[in-house]
């Protein structure tokens, strides 16, 4: 189901931005958060990071591998808490619907190494290790689960609910105080402040939906829509299930994973994942009281995650090509080493350019709010985290681009309407060629101190 992921080497934009992360902070003097900024929390970075000192500029083909792996995994893990809870059908039920589910996106979700796909192991051991009452693992888990992807460590109330009813308060404290210590050990070793503005409280302009409710149900049925599609097996083999009890922990997951999807209000496809590992747990219960193997769920699955499968290997490369043909001439104008800054949304300019980011923030979005399924209402540089444009400075001083890639093709975020960024463009750079409607800067050294100031 997931061999198609090395038919690329980049699958979207998310693989490239935590790729050029590594890169980064492999050739940099300081942590994550400092040398580079994200609204995730630290540990696929970190993941990332490691295999770039071993792989070098391979580092997103091993990422692929381990990606297939983290499915693997997390298909393994839910066929034991299955097998365990209800027997042999109920775990391989769950491990097979979880491969085809897994499958079942648009490939750019499906086969990329993305933040959920690292997330689902450590969420589906937390449950299996509650279901073995090794509560203070199952805590830690959660823990890795959340410093992977911050919806993902919703899995902690389901946890918590089975530490409840198995062990009472000793059983919570136990969960809850580990997953706690981690997340705090974590928070203290990136740094308190950089971690909870960024992890959480740093984010609230990039949720919010003012002007946009229209478009984000749009995204959100339609993200929907494609995981029921794909998933319709699972989803009406679950609902036939009459039997009530031994399933609140489930129900209680759905729930948490429905409101992690929904969290940002951006509902990007892979989102939905999060939602797979208890549509499949609770189609396997289902599955259990059935006198035989439910097939046509599994035959279905197994049919909508071919077809899936077939996308992917046709699935067109236009952003790619794209991105390939601006860094090949940022190469051309730019000697090995030189920084530049993309002004876009698309990391993979810096991926393939082999050339370091003149800034911690790599995508324009940091500095006026742009994201996918929103208008322009609230795109603007006062729309920015506080004390984003001043870093964003600090950093221009520090090292100013020998080239500027304007790829915001009359996008919200153009230059031409941020009147800071726009000035500072003038100021220092020059316009020297245009490449598949990006336009390439070059610096004007005898401007740059004027260039080194945002007002």
């Amino acid at each position: 189901m997931h061999l198609p992921v090395f038919l690329r080497e980049v699958w979207n934009a998310d693989e490239a931005f935590v790729a050029v992360q590594a890169r980064a902070l492999d050739g940099g003097a300081g942590g994550f958060y400092e040398i580079v900024a994200d609204r995730k929390p630290p540990l696929l970075p970190a993941l990332y990071l490691l295999v770039h000192q071993l792989a070098g500029n391979a580092t997103v083909w091993v990422m692929h591998g381990l990606a297939l792996a983290a499915h693997l995994a997390t298909a393994l893990l839910l066929a034991a808490a299955a097998r365990g809870r209800w027997g042999g059908r109920a775990g391989l039920v769950a491990g097979l619907l979880y491969v085809v589910g897994s499958a079942g996106l648009s490939p750019e979700d499906a086969q990329a190494a993305n933040f959920e796909v690292f997330a689902l192991p450590a969420v589906a051991a937390a449950v299996l290790l509650a279901d073995r009452r090794r509560f203070a693992a199952a805590g830690g888990a959660a823990a890795v689960a959340a410093l992977t992807l911050q919806a993902a460590g919703g899995v902690l109330l389901p946890v918590l609910w089975l530490a409840w009813r198995a062990a009472g308060r000793r059983g919570v404290l136990s969960a809850g105080g580990v997953f706690l210590a981690v997340v705090g050990a974590a928070a203290a070793r990136v740094g308190w402040a950089d971690f909870w503005f960024w992890v959480v409280f740093g984010n609230g302009g990039y949720t919010n939906v003012s002007g946009a409710w229209d478009r984000v149900a749009l995204r959100g049925l339609g993200g929907l829509g494609i995981f029921l599609l794909a998933n319709l097996g699972a989803v009406l083999l679950a609902g036939a299930d009459r039997a009530r009890r031994g399933r609140g922990d489930l129900w209680l997951w759905l729930v948490v994973a429905v409101a992690g999807v929904c969290t940002s209000l951006h509902f990007f496809g892979h989102y939905f994942l999060l939602l797979l590992p208890p549509v499949v747990l609770l189609a396997a219960r289902a599955a259990a009281t059935r006198p035989r193997l439910p097939l046509a769920p599994l035959g279905y699955g197994l049919t909508a995650a071919a077809v899936f499968v077939a996308l992917a290997l046709v699935w067109p490369a236009g952003k790619d090509r794209h991105a390939e043909l601006v860094a090949e001439r940022v190469r051309a104008r730019t000697e090995p080493g030189a920084a530049i800054l993309v002004w876009g949304m698309d990391p993979r300019i810096y991926w393939w350019s082999r050339r370091p980011a003149a800034t911690r923030f790599l995508s324009a979005g940091f500095m006026t709010n742009f994201g996918g399924g929103r208008d322009a209402s609230r795109v603007g540089e006062r729309f920015a985290p506080e004390g984003v444009w001043r870093d964003f400075e600090a950093d221009l001083r520090r090292r100013p681009p020998a080239l500027v890639v304007d790829d915001s093709r009359g996008a919200p975020y153009a230059p031409d309407r941020i009147g800071r960024f726009h000035r500072y463009l003038l100021a220092g750079y020059r316009p020297v060629e245009v490449v598949d409607g990006s336009v390439l800067y070059a610096r004007q050294p005898a401007a740059a101190g004027a260039a080194a100031r945002l007002r």
